[in-house]
């Protein structure tokens, strides 16, 4: 993922939201409903995005998804090496458990 993308792509969603929000808050009504502003200017915002900028987002997520590749193709390729590593390595038997001997009791430790 360019992370140039994924700056233009941030950038520009947050001049979405302030610009519309700096607008609304020129209107009196609005200043004493700041939250209200936030809301239309959030809604206005995603309406933009939605609307401008499905290049930007498509280069963002098509470079995530290409990143999320090379990291599985990665994991898999040290999968294989493990299993070859693993397969190359001489089995060694391991020595048989021996049963733990029952505690006896004395006839004079008991309380």
């Amino acid at each position: 993922m360019k992370a140039r993308s994924a700056i233009v792509y941030s950038v520009l969603r947050l001049l979405a939201f302030l610009v519309p929000f700096g607008i609304l808050m020129l209107f009196p009504i609005m200043r004493e409903y700041y939250w209200l502003a936030a809301i239309f200017a959030a809604l206005i915002g995603l309406s933009l995005s939605v609307l401008f900028l499905r290049k930007p987002l498509d280069e963002v997520t098509s470079g995530l998804a290409e990143r999320r590749a090379q990291a599985r193709a990665a994991a898999s390729d040290e999968e294989a090496e493990d299993a070859a590593a693993d397969a190359a390595a001489p089995a060694t038997p391991a020595a048989p458990a021996t049963p733990a001997a029952p505690d006896a009791e004395t006839p004079g430790s008991r309380s």
